[in-house]
């Protein structure tokens, strides 16, 4: 699994990129499909908004791709925010494959067993 990390406004400092690969990178523990994770980290330079540091992951998936975006005042605190909803997104997509894979099984397994009723009448 790669984890790319980008910065826009900001330059990406080899303690930032440790910090969003550690916390990122937690992720992979919880679903073993993962492929890439793109990060964006960038800086809102207009004085007037809140939440100027915004934190965009891009988690990429044999059967599917989540994204989500977080911002705050600081960029610990976005990247932090953003591995907390990104753990969570990825369990409830793991959660959902695992679901649909099992009733695929059950409904296979009841169609194979009408096949046989229908045979042996």
């Amino acid at each position: 699994m790669h984890i790319h990390v980008n910065g826009k406004n900001i330059e990406i400092t080899d303690a930032i990129k440790a910090y969003v690969k550690e916390k990122v990178g937690k992720v992979a523990n919880h679903y073993d499909q993962i492929t890439g994770i793109d990060v964006v980290l960038s800086v809102i330079k207009n004085p007037a908004a809140t939440g100027k540091h915004v934190a965009e992951v891009s988690c990429k998936m044999n059967t599917g791709v989540v994204h989500c975006e977080e911002s705050a005042e600081s960029m610990y605190a976005s990247i932090d925010l953003l591995a907390d909803k990104l753990s969570r997104q990825v369990k409830k997509f793991k959660e959902k494959a695992l679901t649909s894979d099992k009733a695929t099984i059950r409904g296979i397994e009841m169609q194979e067993e009408a096949d046989a009723e229908a045979v042996e009448s």
